[in-house]
């Protein structure tokens, strides 16, 4: 029997009697992190980081919510489980199980850089490492996060010489976190869209340090909205909800932006290959770090993937998962509302 096994509900743990990452309800859902395609309505019973139970009741309401902290172990019917970090955004854990001297790992989603916010990833020995795959490609080699921040205040600096506010697409859970402190290193005030302002607002009353941040309103008048920064997330670029900034300029944080010709189909005036994903060497790392004998690649470039690593010795597989979305955010009603 396999410690774990890739079910039509999601990863489940036979010996332990629970799923991680569910994609439908269960009676006992491991949560590695935060984002929808990773944490689903429905279940009974939901174990987390504590850093993920805030944002989870945000987006989940209130339920049955359990944590665990990193390097803690429980004892779930003879599997010991536990959490460390995945460096993906805040909270976000590889989930390790324990069982009958076997070690298996799921990461969920999770990056290798250090980017001064989430707890950086740590690797984890093991015999069966299961990982993600979502930019598992040579051509994606991100830039250190330093040089892209310099990019981005430059950007900044050129809009606000010319009067435009610099409106940032960023994922409201995980990206926007990540922007925010390069961005108030300029000392521009910061607006965010409603969906980033409650997930920031979630964190700093959890006793997050974060720079300051203002909710847009119907209230908030054209006079302060001139020369600004905002934080919106994926879909608002192309909503009437964006226009109460003219004159703006649009740049869209994501992975995807290291591909020529995306920015161009984006109708964005810049872009900036920041991923909360690990790169082609990340993954690679990742994996080589673990000692696992065994690996499944999962949502993403996995057959990609699991094909290079067995070329190299590895045994790998790759698995269809339901996850792989969590950088989509559906545009909300308070984005199609026209600007005032």
């Amino acid at each position: 029997m396999a410690l774990i096994e890739f079910t039509d509900k999601g990863l489940f743990c036979p010996a332990g009697g629970f799923y991680i990452d569910p994609w439908k309800p269960v009676d006992r859902a491991v949560i590695t992190h935060a984002h929808s395609d990773h944490a689903r309505w429905g279940s009974k019973h939901y174990l987390c980081h504590p850093d993920s139970k805030p944002i989870l009741q945000l987006r989940l309401g209130d339920n049955d919510y359990q944590t665990l902290d990193w390097n803690e172990s429980l004892n779930i019917n003879g599997v010991n489980l536990s959490f460390h970090p995945a460096g993906h955004i805040i909270g976000s854990a590889q989930a390790r199980l324990e069982y009958k001297d076997e070690v298996w790992v799921f990461t969920g989603d999770y990056k290798t850089e250090d980017d001064g916010v989430s707890q950086p990833f740590e690797p984890v020995p093991c015999n069966v490492f299961i990982t993600e795959s979502t930019f598992a490609l040579p051509i994606y080699k991100w830039a250190a996060q330093e040089s892209i921040f310099a990019d981005m205040k430059t950007w900044i600096a050129e809009n606000h010489a010319a009067g435009k506010a610099s409106v940032f697409i960023a994922y409201s859970l995980g990206k926007a976190q990540r922007i925010l402190k390069p961005l108030a290193e300029t000392g521009i005030p910061i607006y965010a869209h409603g969906a980033v302002y409650n997930v920031h607002q979630a964190f700093v009353d959890n006793g997050w340090k974060l720079p300051e941040v203002r909710r847009v309103t119907a209230e908030t008048t054209k006079e302060e909205l001139k020369g600004c920064i905002v934080i919106a997330p994926s879909g608002a670029e192309g909503s009437p909800w964006i226009k109460r900034f003219s004159p703006y300029a649009v740049g869209i944080c994501s992975g995807w932006m290291q591909v020529r010709g995306n920015q161009r189909r984006k109708n964005a005036d810049a872009g900036f290959a920041l991923s909360d994903h690990a790169d082609w060497e990340g993954l690679l790392a990742a994996v080589n770090a673990t000692g696992a004998q065994k690996v499944f690649a999962t949502h993403g470039f996995q057959s990609a993937f699991s094909r290079y690593l067995n070329e190299q010795g590895i045994e790998a597989a790759e698995v269809k998962t339901a996850y792989g979305n969590d950088e989509e955010e559906t545009v909300s009603e308070e984005q199609n509302q026209p600007a005032p």
